[in-house]
């Protein structure tokens, strides 16, 4: 009974494990057999088993062989059963490696890492960021949901490929959703403005349902479905049109030869917008008293948050009071 469940053990571990153990165990008894058979010539189980190594591999060093008929006769035997068990192990291998290949290109595997940050759709947009975390040597690992590619060979990008519905909780699983520390949903180019935005509320709704921590950044084009994004639960949104409509007029109706497109590209890719409570010690000293504390330590005060109204560049001598928020700029 107690072999028949270890026969069924063996036959339930992986075809890899199993044929490894079917390697060994073979190795190992043709090693103790060859052993006893020519003791003088193979004085310990260790150069048996290394004979049968070099032998079963079909690498044949030579330093070990055989000398009397018996011995000859175990070696066929060993030729004959193990080269071949050795040759399938090899070739398994091989095929599990470019099984998996395939299956990572085609985004059928799991991702087990953690605090990494989830992509919602393989666009411009997309791509441009990671080139940018990329360019900027950010440590922090990326997950690719998109249903629209069939395939994406993993050796020519460096995040993790998920094909799927991102609404779906199997394919949300498949990115390890609650493990991840961010989510980006961007707006599908491909479909309407009113069905882009529906598509990237919907899948906010299955990122949140699945972390209710997890920090979500949405894009969406109409200004009527801001509200329902924050329903949703998206905790930054991100309207796109809104501030491309605000460049354009800028670059339209600009009075100097400075253009706002390249100037606001350059400054966001070397400083980062951050935003801070008033601290206690700053409280009744003006905007530029204030001012000359960060600069200190090269951050930029450029306006303030008082009453959710954002005053940028306020009148220096105005004192900054207790609930002021700052706005600054820094170096990433």
């Amino acid at each position: 009974m107690h072999i028949y469940k270890l026969w069924q053990s063996y036959f339930r571990m992986p075809l890899l494990l199993r044929l490894l153990a079917t390697v060994a165990v073979l190795m190992f008894s043709f090693g103790l057999i060859i052993h006893l058979a020519e003791p003088q010539h193979f004085t310990t189980i260790f150069d048996g088993i290394w004979w049968a190594f070099v032998t079963g591999s079909t690498v044949g060093y030579g330093d070990y062989v055989p000398l009397s008929n018996a011995g000859r006769i175990i070696a066929i035997l060993l030729i004959l059963s193990g080269g071949g068990v050795v040759t399938f192990y090899m070739a398994a291998v091989s095929a599990t490696t470019l099984k998996h290949e395939e299956a990572l290109s085609k985004g059928n595997i799991t991702f087990k890492g953690a605090n990494h940050i989830i992509f919602i759709g393989w666009n411009e947009r997309t791509r441009q960021l990671l080139e940018l975390m990329h360019h900027n040597q950010k440590s922090e690992q990326f997950v690719l949901i998109d249903q629209t590619l069939n395939e994406l060979p993993y050796r020519d990008h460096s995040f993790h490929f998920v094909h799927g519905d991102p609404t779906a909780d199997e394919v949300l699983q498949k990115a390890n959703i609650n493990k991840a520390k961010y989510a980006i949903v961007t707006a599908d180019p491909a479909k309407k403005e009113h069905q882009a935005d529906q598509a990237s509320i919907l899948t906010t709704v299955a990122l949140r349902g699945n972390n209710p921590d997890i920090h979500i950044i949405t894009e969406v084009l109409t200004k009527n479905q801001i509200t329902n994004a924050k329903r949703a639960g998206a905790n930054t949104i991100i309207r796109s049109n809104d501030f491309m409509s605000t460049l354009f007029y800028q670059e339209i109706f600009r009075t100097s030869p400075v253009q706002p497109f390249e100037l606001l590209l350059e400054v966001l890719k070397n400083q980062q917008f951050t935003q801070q409570s008033l601290p206690q010690k700053l409280e009744g000293k003006n905007f530029l008293e204030v001012s000359d504390y960060y600069v200190a330590s090269e951050r930029l005060l450029i306006g303030i948050i008082r009453n959710q109204e954002v005053q940028l560049n306020p009148p220096f001598q105005q004192p900054l009071i207790k609930g002021d928020t700052l706005l600054l700029l820094e170096k990433m």
